[in-house]
């Protein structure tokens, strides 16, 4: 067996029992936080603008090997196919913001009628769309090199992404919800762009620079970038871990309403995946371009959604636990996207990026 064949059966085996990793992650998190609450206690204290300062670092340390294999030529190449970019934003702001409305309010107000107050029902679903007309702007980047997607369109999806969120996150929210007073916290927003885009994409290019330089792209390319190839999901594991441990007493206290509510989060992430991946596909994108496609809309910016939860309605209300909510089930169901993507990866042929 060859090297390539035998790292392929290696991520192959560990991509098999990923979901057991995940599920001992959660374990341990709840357990944490129940038993060991010192630990989130004192992590919590590392927070500004509603961004952990740790589990920003353990993004970003997932989001760097991916940002290594950018080179800005390829970035300048990407923007000239507008394919992909139409997929994401079409998907991202014309379709998911106004199901998530429908398929939340339809379970919580209808199907769920006799499980949940009315008063607490307009809540949750408040709470849903805040999810909804947050499409993901740092995880995406962790999905997309899992699935081995085109890191430069990835980067451009997410720079386009993140130009209309500036634009078009209050005006959906406002309408879906019936407010005024949206004030989207810049302060998170541009934390957010300057941590998981910004230092991360900085450091890829000048490291790949000077690597490519001092020892050339072969090496670069087989050698310094297997040195990374395990960082992204000890990040990931331990990103759950932290997550579970803040958020153990959630969990514990409500358990019936985050099963109810988990479960139109779920019926959305899986319908906004499957039409922009289905919409690729039809329109013979590259595996590489519609992955990540799909990736960005089905994940949420749950930084953003959470803190204009807590401005709008406070930290105890429906809405924010909708939002923590959103958090507790992105990880593992986008994991389990991602295993679909890796596995239907022969529904697509590759032609020239973004055709």
């Amino acid at each position: 067996m060859s090297n390539k064949q035998q790292k392929e059966a290696g991520l192959d085996f560990f991509s098999r029992y990923l979901t057991v990793w995940v599920a001992l992650c959660i374990v341990v998190g709840v357990a944490i936080g129940q038993f060991l609450p010192i630990i989130p206690q004192t992590l919590a204290k590392f927070e500004y603008a509603q961004v952990s300062i740790p589990v920003a670092i353990l993004i970003w340390l997932m989001i760097y090997p991916m940002m290594l294999k950018i080179d800005f030529t390829s970035i300048v190449e990407a923007t000239k196919k507008p394919k992909g970019l139409i997929v994401t934003c079409v998907t991202n702001w014309l379709i998911k913001p106004f199901t998530m409305f429908l398929i939340a309010g339809f379970f919580f107000k209808v199907v769920f009628k006799n499980l949940i107050p009315i008063d607490l029902a307009s809540d949750y679903l408040a709470g849903a769309v805040l999810l909804g007309a947050a499409p993901c702007t740092a995880m995406v980047f962790v999905w997309s090199h899992l699935t081995k997607g085109d890191a430069a369109y990835t980067l451009v999806q997410v720079a386009v992404n993140d130009l209309i969120l500036l634009f078009a996150f209050t005006p959906i929210v406002a309408i879906l919800l019936g407010v005024s007073n949206v004030v989207v916290p810049y302060d998170t927003l541009i934390l957010s762009v300057i941590l998981f885009i910004v230092i991360p994409l900085v450091a890829g290019f000048l490291s790949r620079n000077y690597v490519v330089k001092s020892k050339g792209i072969e090496y670069f390319e087989n050698v310094f970038l297997n040195k990374f190839k395990n960082i992204t999901i000890i990040g990931l594991l331990l990103t759950l871990i932290i997550i579970f441990a803040f958020q153990g007493d959630v969990i514990l206290q409500n358990p019936l309403h985050i099963g109810l509510i988990a479960v139109p989060l779920i019926i959305q992430t899986i319908f906004i995946f499957a039409i922009a991946y289905g919409w690729a596909k039809a329109w013979k994108l590259s595996h590489s371009v519609a992955a990540p496609a799909g990736m960005i809309g089905a994940s949420n910016f749950f930084e953003l959604a959470v803190a204009v939860a807590i401005s709008l309605f406070g930290l105890n209300s429906g809405a924010t636990l909708a939002t923590v909510v959103g958090v507790l089930v992105e990880v593992p169901l986008m994991l389990a996207l991602v295993r679909f993507a890796n596995n239907t990866r022969h529904w697509f042929k590759e032609p020239q990026l973004g055709k």
